[in-house]
């Protein structure tokens, strides 16, 4: 048997964010190896899972990736993990279609065989909670296996749910967390602040801890957790045979680190050193690299200093226009283009590869899966498809025309997308390699096919 439990909501704003993080830090608190994992396409709360654990979160994406994929990387991060804690996206159904279950928590609880907790928005509720629960029992019947009560007033309140939902569902309610209004995870337009970005994160994380501790009982959720061993995953997504090795440097820091960790292994598979650097911290692109990777982030937060950083700029810059393989997503796209214009109207020199310009805005650009099918160009061949999903508050102007490196496929229909500049594939999607490993193979073999140039010039 193995312990593995999804902590799914009844949707947005219930608190699964909270109550994750507070049970990861209880239960690490008890010496548990504890591997935490996110439901869907966020970069944002992994990074919170990571501090508090000390390992690396995980993203499950279901539609990105197959279900087979989906089992390879939950059992490679798990394999040395007491328990696995996945955090759900959303609402437990809420997925790419409103018609199925693909793409949502629920789908990654029945792809894994894993027991479901469900968290509910107690406020305001007593009775009527119970109503909730069966309603969800409805459409994943047998698979929810306990109910923990969030935002309660009081503890009279959470044995009046309790009762409620113990005699109507005939499920466990393991225990609740009252409301907590100075505790609190900063939000900005893109969600929850970036753990990388907060500094000591100490005092929140043992504040929740705690909370767990007093008000959840934690033995029966480590009972309700146990589960049947997986058959193995039959995915080859993260074993190929390797080529010659090459260096692909990935820009890292507070400004740029949205990057599925999957991303880099695969990467690893095919033969590339990953070298991370800070332009934030001044760092140049490494002399040994052989390709660049400029992941997405919060360029705008950090527009200042990295327009102060020309040393930086004109170093990636170089590299581009020498012909060096290059992937910008989102962020990174941002970086890449001449200038970032703020909410504010102040205006900040990028690194110029891309003509034109990223204006931010106070409303959502863009939200949303995409299916991408690249156009020929630079390291690109045509009709190579490729998974994504893409959110920003920006948008891009060309001073020019662009040449497009893909088409996309998105809810609305289908457009040109993203820009190719030199042998540089940008644009505003963050992408899944693990959706098509030739996409990622097509990148490293660029960069061997540079290192040959450079050793021979």
């Amino acid at each position: 048997m193995t312990k593995r439990i999804v902590i799914a909501g009844t949707g947005s704003g219930s608190g699964k964010t909270t109550v994750t993080l507070s049970l990861l830090g209880a239960l690490k608190r008890r010496g548990l190896a504890v591997q935490p994992f996110k439901c869907g396409p966020d970069y944002i709360d992994p990074t919170y899972h990571t501090a508090i654990c000390g390992r690396q979160s995980r993203n499950l994406d279901s539609w990105m990736g197959d279900a087979d994929t989906m089992t390879a990387v939950f059992q490679r991060a798990s394999i040395d993990a007491d328990i696995s804690v996945i955090e759900g996206v959303m609402g437990m159904f809420d997925g790419k279609n409103p018609l199925k279950d693909d793409g949502s928590t629920a789908h990654i609880g029945q792809i894994l065989d894993a027991p479901v907790l469900l968290v509910i928005d107690a406020s305001g509720a007593a009775r009527s909670a119970a109503a909730v629960v069966k309603g969800f029992q409805s459409m994943a019947p047998g698979r929810i296996k306990g109910v923990i009560a969030n935002k309660t007033g009081s503890d009279g309140h959470f044995k009046m749910i309790k009762q409620a939902v113990m005699q109507e569902c005939g499920i466990p309610v393991i225990g609740h967390l009252t409301k907590m209004p100075n505790v609190s995870v900063p939000e900005r337009h893109l969600g929850l602040v970036p753990a990388v970005e907060r500094g000591d994160l100490n005092e929140l994380f043992d504040t929740l801890a705690e909370a767990a501790e007093k008000s959840i009982d934690l033995d029966q959720l480590l009972t309700i957790a146990q589960a049947a061993e997986l058959s193995p995953a039959q995915s080859s997504v993260f074993s190929h045979k390797l080529g010659s090795p090459v260096t692909i440097a990935v820009a890292k820091d507070a400004a740029f680190h949205f990057y599925y960790e999957e991303n880099f292994e695969v990467l690893r598979s095919l033969g590339a050193d990953i070298h991370f650097f800070s332009p934030l911290a001044g760092e140049c692109v490494p002399e040994e690299a052989d390709a660049l990777y400029i992941g997405g982030g919060f360029p705008e937060e950090f527009a200042p200093a990295l327009a102060a950083q020309c040393a930086v700029r004109k170093s990636i810059k170089q590299a581009i226009e020498s012909g060096m393989p290059a992937l910008a997503e989102c962020g990174g796209f941002m970086f890449l283009t001449e200038e970032l214009i703020t909410v504010d109207n102040h205006v900040y020199p990028m690194c110029s590869v891309i003509p034109g310009r990223t204006v931010m805005k106070s409303i959502r650009a863009a939200l949303g899966y995409r299916e991408l099918t690249a156009l020929t160009g630079a390291w690109l061949t045509d009709g190579l498809q490729v998974k994504g999903h893409e959110f920003h508050y920006s948008i891009f102007k060309p001073n020019s025309n662009v040449v497009p490196a893909f088409q996309s496929a998105g809810r609305f229909g289908a457009k040109p997308d993203g820009c190719i500049a030199h042998n540089a594939v940008t644009g505003y999607a963050h992408f899944y390699f693990p959706s098509n490993t030739e996409f990622a193979a097509a990148f490293v073999e660029a960069a061997r096919l540079f290192k040959q140039k450079e050793v021979t010039v």
